[in-house]
């Protein structure tokens, strides 16, 4: 199955703004984990980027899952890129 890397950004006070919607976004992330589809995700040290990496059917099924979290529909994250990823070792 092919694998695809997010690359994304993160709004201006973005430790304040996503207290609402941390818990509802971790646990559709664990959910996603469980699933397989999720390798891995997490912010730089400076929480101004994403970074991800997914396993998943098609670039769709990644856009999908990005664009339904709570980070994105509540602007948290202000945008991303999604690219299909060759793992060379």
């Amino acid at each position: 199955m092919p694998k695809y890397i997010v690359w994304g950004s993160y709004c201006e006070d973005v430790l304040e703004k996503r207290v609402p919607y941390r818990q509802a976004h971790l646990d559709g992330l664990a959910k996603q984990k469980e699933a397989g589809v999720l390798i891995t995700i997490g912010p730089t040290k400076d929480v101004t980027k994403v970074f991800g990496i997914y396993e998943a059917e098609d670039e769709a099924t990644v856009r999908n899952l990005i664009e339904s979290d709570p980070y994105w529909v509540n602007g948290i994250w202000t945008e991303y890129e999604v690219k299909e990823w060759i793992q060379a070792f």
